[in-house]
Formats: C-alpha cells, structure tokens, sequence
C-alpha cells in the first residue's frame, strides 16, 4: 500500500498438552515451543514491527520456582532481538550446568522461557506511543498462582472511557486508561472474585489451604469470568489470556471484526491471528486449522481439556474486509483468490478509461501486496484480448493469412514493473519541506518501458491519504511521459476513520474526505458541513446506540465517479502532464470478492458496533472545530 497503514497487530498462543520430555524424544528438543513460537511470530511480522512481546508459563512447579517468564522489545527488529535474548540465556544456562543438557526436569526448573504455555504478540505503535511499556504481553501479578494474569491482544475498544469509569466504581485505582490496562483489570476483577468464591467454599467443605489451590484451578469457570468481563465491551477484538496456574483462552469480538483461528490435535493447541501461519508451521492442511466463531473463546484448562464456548451473542457478522485487502498473508488460499478477484473486478471500468486501447497501454502496481490484485487484472485483460483475437480470425472468414492470423495471436497485455520500493523509509524529520522530500523518494521508476503515447494504468490497494501518490509516485510516474495515468484501487473510497484496531483517526486526513470538501465548495454546499456539525454536537449527550452517522449525508450530495475525479485533481499538481484518473472499487464488488468479510465502515459509514457512530461523530466535531485529537 501506497500510503502505509498502521495500527495492526498479531498474536500467537501455544499449549503443549505432552510432557516436555515427549517433545525431547519425538522433536529432539525440551524447545518445541519456544521454537515454534518465533516461527508463529516471525510468519505474522506483516501484522506489526514496532514491538513484540514473548510470555511463557510452566506448569506444576514447586513453590519458590519462578514459572512466569516473560521478555518485550522495541528494537529495530523486535522478534529477532526477543529471541536473541531468550537464545542468550538458554545458552548462559547450559554454558554453566552442563548437568542440564540431557534432562529435561532441570531444564524446566531452572531455565526461563521452556514451559508448557506461551503467548506472543506484535505490534505496531499507537496513538504515538512505543515504549517497552506499550508493549504487549501485560502482567497482572498476584502471590496466588490463579490470579496471575498475562493479557496480549489484538483489538482496540471504543469505549474505554466508559469501561475504566465501571473499574473505578468497582473500587479500583486503575494506573492508567489505555485500553489494555482496562480490559486487564475488568478480566482481573472478575478472576479475583472466582478465586475467592471457590476459595471460601472449599473451605467450607472442610479442605486446608494447601489443598485448595489445585482444586481452584479446576473449579475455576474462565467462560463465566470472560462473560462478565466483557459484557460491556464495544470494539473489534482478538484478545488471548493465560493464567498463572495454566488455564489459557483466546476470545473474539462479536462481530468477528478481528480475526482469529486455531488448530488442536493430541500434542498441541495452537491460536494465531492467520490461517496459514499455523498451517506452515505446523504443516497442516486448511481444513484442519479452524477460525473462532464471533462471541467465542477457545479455553483450554490446566488439564489439557479444550473447549468453544460462547462468551457473548454474535452479531450480524462483519468480519474487516482490510485485512482481506491488504492487512493478513496473501498466502491464505482463501485471501489469495479474493485479492485476484478484486482485480478482476475492477478491469470493465479500467478498460472504459482507456477505450479499450489494450496496445497502447501498460498495466502494473505498487509493491507488494497489490501484486496478487494486478494477477487478477491481468487474467482479465488477457480474457478480453482472447475474445477480440477470436471475433477477428472469425470475421476474416477464413481468408486471414497466416501472418496476419500470428499477428493477431501474438497480442499480449504489456506488462512492465515500473514501481519501485526502494527502501523502507521512516520519515523522521517533522519538519514539512524535509519530510515531503523524502516522502518523494520512497518509489523508484522503471525508465525506457513507457512511449508518449501510452497509457499507464496501475494498481494499488487502496488509496487512504494520498500523500505518496501525490508527493512521489505520480510524479515519477509522469517523468516516463505517458499520455494518461490511470491509478486503481482494489479497494472502495476510504470515507470514514475505523475504530476498531487501523490506525485511520482522522477524517481529515482522507482524500475522499477531502475530495468531498472541495466539492462542497465548488457547488455552494458548505453551509451543510455546518448544519452536520450541529447535528453531531446535537448527539453528544445520547447514549451510543442511539448516535446516528450524518457525516453520510455530506457523501450522498456526490456520486462515487465524481469523488473518483476530485481525488484525481488532488492527487496531481499543476507540473504534471500527463491526464490522471482513479478508479476505485464498487462496493458492491467488495462484497462479491469478500463475500465473508463484510465488515466495510470506512467504505460505507455502516459501523458494527455502537461506539462506531459515536467515533464518526466525534471525529467530524474534532475536524470542524480544529482539534487535532483522536475520535477514540
């Protein structure tokens, strides 16, 4: 994608249901799980790379043993770095207790890191922060094994104003009001007062303290707790947990707006945010690895028992279409296909654009993840040219000679890599001028491919800000001197800011926004963005259900085509040659290549949850009144 998004993360859970020792004898190493964890992670750094975060539990250990271990990082390379340090002190323990080597009850005694569960989690900073601190795992301690708790999510809560608020009446004095901290403490709460519960009636029915704490364990209801917890919860969430003496879950949001998927056989149970990840690392067929229904949680007890249990109703599913576009792993057979289908989708619209002049057009994309959507395009193009070949060679009667018949058959869509990205960069002069000039140089052209009187048609995923097409790529593109440029979405406008885990905040910093501004202005409507913002300041006080969107009204003043055209004026300056258009991705064409994704609120304003709404309206206040604050 042209203009990077953020804001995306990836977790991963492992329980091992063996000994370790079976692990040693059948894999040859006590490390399975540490091992197969920094493959999970390593496979899902697309979903972030501002910091990770390792945590492992070990099972059943003597009292005074450390059995939590955990270890985050913010370096340059954060899983790398992770891992280094966990290799490190594996290694340092070994180096000095040769005695280890071989048995494996000394290895989990005393080297950290080897255990029977573990939660990984990456990440790409939020709302500016990135210290280690931000940084997933989070640690709930607590001198009773049952009440220790090691929270890693992907997810973001639109109403964390409201959830930390009920924190507060219930007594506590929580440290802060991220979102994580908040949903920790509310699962925490509830786990106390389980471990409590149970507590007082096992002493009732006669058990001394000692032999209360294995009982807890088994008594202990993760479903009831993460019922009650999450009860008021609004926001799209793919959220793991472990718990100190062993039990782990992982739930998903209602909606099913994150994702989440797991496998299980007799040796492992294993939670990744992406199918194929676990399918590579565990070398298992896509039937086998399963995706968590929306409102469930998979539970696997202490004792190795795995449940799907259904924490909260499902709602009309809306699974995030984003991450079919251009969030997950092309390497999803199922993504695959949708990302080349959306490309397909797209050529009757881009064949119009440059009357069908397949000769004198060359047809390419922005690196990388729009590659599988150009694949698609391609396919169609090649469809149509071999429906013009045959129309000819049949009008010729027969009478074609067969120069001419070669000729015809030889035509083939002009295909060119004209885009480069050249490196990743990281902008980190905030002063404008210095930025934009650097902004300019992210892509790189091919020289020597384009004529003057060709069209240079190519595909992106999505177009969100606007800035790196603006301030780099058409301006490379128009030194190749093509007569048009013809810049394709796979995906629809981008119209409205999420709020449930994309780092999209802002309404003014979207071009359809800005699009639909300027054309505003130019037919004499501002006055409505007034009377929008009436109507917003109007719905401050009502309750989140009952929060409609009016930022749709300003949209529904314009066709998609004409917002298309204004977007092409913006994107484009006055140095520019070449004409430029954009096309972009009919919605419902969206729905026919994703058809179990359908979760399209930045397209369409339809939010799933509540809190939606009442984020669109306050980002509309925020833009209007000149505050540069987050709508959530």
């Amino acid at each position: 994608m042209s203009d990077a998004l953020k804001h995306e993360c990836g977790i991963a859970l492992i329980r091992l249901k063996k000994p370790l020792e079976f692990y040693k004898e059948k894999y040859g190493s006590a490390f399975y799980g540490v091992n197969k964890m920094y493959l999970l992670m390593e496979k899902q750094h697309n979903r972030g790379q501002d910091g990770a975060g390792f945590a492992s539990i070990k099972l059943d250990t003597k009292p005074g043993d450390r059995y939590i271990s955990r270890v985050r990082s913010i370096a340059q390379q954060p899983i790398q770095d992770i891992f280094a340090q966990i290799n490190e002190r594996i290694n340092e323990e070994l180096t000095e207790h040769p005695e280890y080597q071989d048995d494996v009850a000394l290895q989990k005694q005393h080297i950290p890191y080897i255990g029977e569960l573990f939660l990984g989690h990456v990440r790409y900073g939020t709302f500016g922060k990135n210290s280690v601190e931000s940084v997933h795992p989070f640690l709930r301690q607590n001198n009773w094994m049952h009440r220790n708790l090691i929270v890693a999510g992907n997810f973001n809560m639109t109403n964390v104003n409201h959830l930390f608020d009920g924190l507060v009446k219930l007594g506590q004095h929580p440290k802060e009001k991220a979102d994580t901290v908040t949903i920790m403490e509310k699962i925490g709460h509830f786990l106390d007062d389980a471990v409590s519960k149970i507590y007082k009636k096992l002493k009732k029915e006669g058990y001394n303290k000692n032999e209360c704490s294995p009982l807890i364990a088994e008594r202990l209801n993760v479903a009831k707790i993460l019922k009650k917890a999450a009860k008021n919860w609004d926001g799209g969430y793919a959220m793991a947990g472990l718990l100190g003496h062993g039990d782990s879950f992982v739930l998903r949001d209602p909606s099913g707006i994150r994702p989440a998927y797991y496998y299980e056989d007799d040796e492992v149970v294993v939670v990744a945010s992406e199918r194929p990840v676990i399918q590579t690392v565990f070398n298992v067929d896509f039937e086998d690895v399963k995706e968590l229904a929306p409102g469930h949680a998979i539970i696997t007890k202490k004792s190795g028992e795995v449940s799907i249990e259904q924490i909260l109703e499902p709602l009309e599913r809306k699974a995030c279409s984003f991450e079919r576009i251009y969030f997950s792993r092309g390497s999803d057979a199922e993504i695959y296909q949708e990302r080349k289908t959306l490309g397909k989708l797209l050529m009757p619209k881009v064949l119009e654009a440059i009357d069908g002049d397949t000769k004198n057009s060359v047809f390419s994309y922005i690196p990388n993840t729009a590659e599988t959507s150009f694949f698609g395009m391609i396919e169609t193009v090649e469809q149509h040219l071999n429906e013009r070949k045959t129309r000819t060679i049949l009008d010729g009667g027969g009478k074609l000679s067969a120069e001419t018949v070669t000729e015809i058959l030889s035509e083939r869509p002009r295909i060119e890599k004209i885009a480069i990205k050249d490196v990743k960069l990281r902008t980190f002069i905030t002063e404008d001028s210095s930025r934009d000039d650097l902004v300019a140089h992210v892509y790189d052209v091919t020289y020597g491919v384009i004529k003057p009187t060709d069209n240079l048609v190519i595909i992106d995923d999505s177009i969100v800000r606007g800035t790196t097409l603006k301030m780099s790529i058409i301006k490379m593109m128009d030194r190749l001197n093509p007569k048009q440029i013809v810049v394709v979405s796979s995906a629809p406008q981008i119209r409205y800011p999420d709020c449930y885990g994309i780092d999209m905040a802002n309404l003014e910093s979207l071009i359809a926004f800005r699009a639909m501004l300027a054309l505003l202005k130019e037919t004499n409507n501002y006055y409505l963005i007034e009377e929008v913002y009436h109507k917003c300041k109007a719905q401050l006080t009502l309750k989140d259900k009952e929060v409609k969107n009016y930022v749709k009204d300003l949209y529904r003043q314009f066709t998609a085509d004409e917002i298309s055209a204004k977007i092409a004026e913006l994107i484009s300056d006055p140095s520019i040659k070449a004409k430029v258009k954009t096309i972009f991705q009919p919605i419902e064409n969206l729905h026919k290549a994703c058809p179990k994704n359908l979760g399209d609120w930045y397209f369409t304003g339809n939010y799933p949850t509540p809190g939606g709404n009442r984020v669109v309206n306050r980002a509309f206040i925020n833009f209007y009144e000149g505050n540069k604050e987050r709508a959530y």
